[in-house]
């Protein structure tokens, strides 16, 4: 019998990240620190350095999933003070009562297990008990103009960025448009009460995340 689990992200579980997401630094450096980071190397490092910072103040940033022993999703959230690039966007800033949804990824091998409502009710289950009410999340939608599909858009040119309208599909409204960075909300008690015909758009929105894109500044 396969065995699905759910364990925070750690400093000892941080290498369970799937490449290059170990190393990726888009949210939790500033552009210009990311680029200086990417051009010098140490972007692994200066991934573990805010990782540690994060568990020392707040706890734990992220929920890893595993199928038997073999890690196969993962999502990360922090308070916006704690994500440099969260002041980035032009829909900024993420309210004062939210926590960020910053990024995941459900491995295509584990796709339709389920693990992508698994991964983001175990996030609003955390959270919930931390006293947060609400988790919101900067979106992408394609530039006008772009000729490429419109999901290889967003992931080509963000990496990081979750796709707008998926989020919308699963429950999130906005709350600041933006032809191209919306800031979009989702109310904790709705993820905790998630029906099973929103698991479509949920392994769609986690599924379709590549493999993130080192943006540079």
């Amino acid at each position: 019998m396969i065995a699905r689990r759910l364990a925070p992200l750690t400093l000892d579980s941080l290498d369970d990240l799937p490449t290059p997401c170990r190393g990726c630094v888009f949210w939790e450096l500033d552009p210009v620190a990311g680029g200086r980071a990417e051009r010098d190397g140490n972007t692994g490092f200066e991934k573990e350095a805010w990782v540690s910072a994060a568990l020392l103040e707040w706890g734990s940033v992220g929920r890893i999933a595993y199928v038997d022993t073999s890690p196969a999703g993962f999502l990360m959230y922090a308070p916006p003070h704690l994500v440099p690039r969260s002041v980035a966007f032009p829909t900024a800033p993420v309210s004062a009562d939210a926590v960020l949804l910053m990024t995941g990824r459900v491995l295509p091998e584990f796709a339709g297990a389920g693990l992508a409502r698994m991964l983001l009710q175990g996030v609003a289950k955390d959270l919930t008990r931390r006293g947060v009410r609400a988790i919101e999340a900067y979106g992408v939608h394609a530039r006008p103009g772009d000729p490429r599909p419109a999901l290889e858009r967003a992931m080509v040119t963000t990496g990081c960025v979750l796709p707008a309208g998926y989020l919308l599909s699963v429950g999130f409204k906005t709350v600041r448009p933006h032809l191209v960075h919306p800031r979009l909300r989702l109310d904790l008690r709705t993820a905790l009460s998630w029906r099973e015909d929103v698991e479509h758009a949920l392994e769609r929105l986690l599924g379709s995340v590549r493999a993130p894109v080192l943006t540079r500044g």
